[in-house]
């Protein structure tokens, strides 16, 4: 299993096949502190925020609506989600890490269920 800490980095979504994989800023959140913060309190996000680990979400208290990423172990994407504000994630089985981004950016990246991605930390 991954093990990072508190910091920035790079999620690589390596599409299809036909493109160049996509880097996406990355704010790398790991200790509970980090995790429960999140992107409350905030108007939106440049790239995406990593929250690890994690099952689940909930964006009660949120500004803006997020797509939201449910990754297992091997970082392969086992769901994905648009949450508006003041709703509850349901907890993902197999989900360890959870990537948010702005509602629609996962689409603008290629990102889909079944895809691997590699997270590159500075």
């Amino acid at each position: 299993m991954a093990r990072w800490r508190n910091g920035w980095g790079t999620l690589v979504v390596h599409g299809d096949g036909d493109g160049a994989p996509v880097g996406v800023p990355l704010e790398i959140a790991t200790s509970y502190r980090a995790r429960t913060k999140g992107l409350l309190g905030r108007d939106g996000i440049d790239g995406a925020i990593l929250l690890s680990p994690a099952s689940s979400v909930h964006t009660f208290r949120m500004r803006f609506a997020i797509d939201v990423a449910y990754l297992d172990r091997r970082l392969t994407v086992i769901d994905i989600r648009t949450m508006r504000p003041g709703r509850l994630g349901l907890p993902r089985l197999r989900s360890r890490h959870v990537v948010e981004a702005e509602a629609g950016a996962m689409v603008r990246w290629g990102l889909e269920v079944g895809m691997r991605v590699d997270v590159e930390t500075r």
